[in-house]
């Protein structure tokens, strides 16, 4: 069984999700760089372990993150979720996890990476919104795209409306590739990402229009 460790920072709807999925895999722990969160509510409602390591405590990114890898060492995880952690990763971290991390993004990657991506897309006049699963990697929002949720702009959306239809798809294509990775239909080898035992080209696309 695939041993899981989620990050978070805030809230935690797409944790609840996860917990909410029934997962093949377990969830052993929750990190949060945030004291009194909510999401370490929800972990600590279904029995799931908890730390908190505040960023604040160390003194630069490289010590917070040796804290957190050892943190998952001990855990023994496999697989790492970043759920809302608004902490950019050291490369010394994203290495040690390189095919064992995964972000979502709320844009159609390699579109709109970085912040705001809601308001960008209304700017532009796209037809198409949605969000992406994929690996984490140094480089921000680059790694491999294993998934995306798609919906269509409405004429009356707003970044408001927009990133509430968004976070909706979050809560179904997250928890569908962490399950798909549990039970190997993803899985990630030196030779690349393989799903349902072939090269994965593009990113498997979940459309609500």
């Amino acid at each position: 069984m695939i041993r899981i460790a989620v990050l978070v920072s805030g809230s935690g709807s797409n944790l609840q999700a996860l917990i909410d999925a029934n997962l093949s895999g377990k969830i052993v722990g929750v990190i949060s760089n945030k004291p009194e969160v909510y999401a370490l509510k929800r972990a600590e409602h279904a029995h799931i372990q908890t730390a908190v390591i505040e960023h604040k405590q160390y003194p630069n990114r490289e010590t917070f993150d040796d804290v957190m890898h050892q943190q998952l060492l001990e855990w023994d995880v496999d697989l790492v979720i970043l759920a809302g952690f608004m902490r950019i990763l050291s490369a010394k971290f994203v290495q040690a996890w390189e095919g064992k991390m995964l972000n979502i993004h709320p844009s159609l990657l390699p579109y709109y990476k970085g912040m705001h991506t809601h308001q960008r897309v209304l700017n532009t006049g796209d037809v198409l919104h949605g969000c992406t699963v994929h690996y984490v990697t140094a480089e921000l929002d680059a790694g491999q795209a294993l998934a995306q949720g798609l919906i269509q702009v409405n004429v009356h959306d707003d970044a408001k409306t927009l990133a509430n239809r968004v976070h909706v798809l979050e809560h179904i294509i997250y928890p569908q590739v962490v399950e798909w990775i549990c039970t190997q239909t993803i899985q990630h080898t030196e030779q690349g990402v393989l799903y349902r035992g072939q090269p994965l080209s593009k990113p498997v696309q979940f459309c609500t229009f």
